[in-house]
């Protein structure tokens, strides 16, 4: 984890009941389409990169962030960092493009989102998240890919 905290103090939510868990085909011609609780059930455990709390718990993403576009294969995360300033907002949407390139079917479309107003540099950051160049820039930066691996390390849940 990423020391000297940003927000010392933040703000825990409880977690809600996992209505279910599939894992789905990669199979284009799957019967049943990725829905928004499937998406949130994939992402809430993610870690923060500076608390030992889920993005979940601090209400970085929650169910109702998560909106699938008309085609069903586009996917837009919207997620809140903790304060307006926090320097970890890139490595966040980060974890969160990792885990759903991971998660689902190539042909989905992922776009990461901060969420309007809730960060400082929401405009560059946006812009650095949805490159496909810069994201893989950035995973090959073995620092960053570590906190990366961390982050969404199964041990928590």
């Amino acid at each position: 984890m990423v020391t000297g905290l940003i927000n010392a103090n933040p703000m825990i939510y409880e977690k809600k009941e996992r209505h279910r868990q599939q894992i789905h085909s990669t199979d284009e011609n799957a019967a049943e389409p990725i829905d928004q609780q499937e998406i949130f059930d994939h992402i809430r455990d993610i870690k923060d990169p500076e608390h030992p709390y889920s993005l979940e718990e601090l209400n970085v993403v929650t169910e109702d962030s998560i909106k699938i576009g008309d085609r069903l294969s586009h996917v837009r995360v919207t997620f809140t960092p903790t304060v307006e300033h926090c320097s970890l907002a890139a490595v966040i949407g980060l974890c969160l493009q990792v885990k759903l390139m991971q998660t689902l079917p190539p042909y989905y479309k992922v776009d990461i989102r901060v969420a309007p107003g809730s960060h400082a540099t929401e405009a560059a950051v946006n812009k650095q998240l949805n490159d496909k160049e810069r994201v893989a820039a950035a995973l090959e930066n073995a620092n960053l890919l570590h906190i990366v691996e961390e982050c969404l390390s199964p041990t928590f849940a």
